[in-house]
């Protein structure tokens, strides 16, 4: 167990619309620079199946879609990549990203960034989040179909 900081920014631009957020990096994401790069994390495949697109560019599929990524958590002691093991958090600062880009719906991935979202951050920021399943490949009990039917509300499109 380590005590950890997030090490990379939250990616939004002024026209985000939809700010996803994780609960913290994996040891691969960290390693990365950027959000869900553990080769069998789902994330992307699902946004792949959601928009029904293949997506070349990570950054600009996420700007052409107007969605913002981030994580709720700052810094935590946290064993690898088990959102089970983290303790001690530190929480970022989503108001930033809300004042400077146009959200207006937040999602969660996962029950850890959706409980610490709502005990620590939704008090500040009066915006409910909508719970989304883990892509993580340790949520391997739900079937990829069904996590892919979960996140159709996020293309209003």
């Amino acid at each position: 167990m380590s005590r950890v900081k997030h090490s990379f920014p939250p990616f939004y631009d002024s026209d985000s619309e939809i700010l996803i957020l994780g609960s913290f990096p994996s040891v691969k994401s960290r390693e990365e620079g950027f959000y869900y790069m553990h080769p069998q994390n789902r994330f992307w495949k699902i946004l792949e199946e959601v928009y029904n697109t293949k997506i070349v560019d990570k950054c600009e599929f996420l700007k052409s879609n107007h969605i913002a990524l981030w994580d709720v958590i700052a810094s935590c002691e946290i064993n690898n990549s088990s959102d089970t093991s983290i303790k001690n958090i530190k929480v970022n600062n989503i108001k930033k990203i809300i004042k400077e880009s146009n959200i207006k719906e937040i999602y969660t991935t996962g029950k850890k960034a959706y409980e610490l979202y709502n005990k620590y951050i939704y008090p500040k920021t009066k915006i409910k989040a909508t719970y989304l399943y883990s892509p993580s490949p340790a949520n391997c009990a739900i079937k990829f179909d069904t996590i892919v039917e979960n996140y159709q509300v996020i293309n209003k499109k």
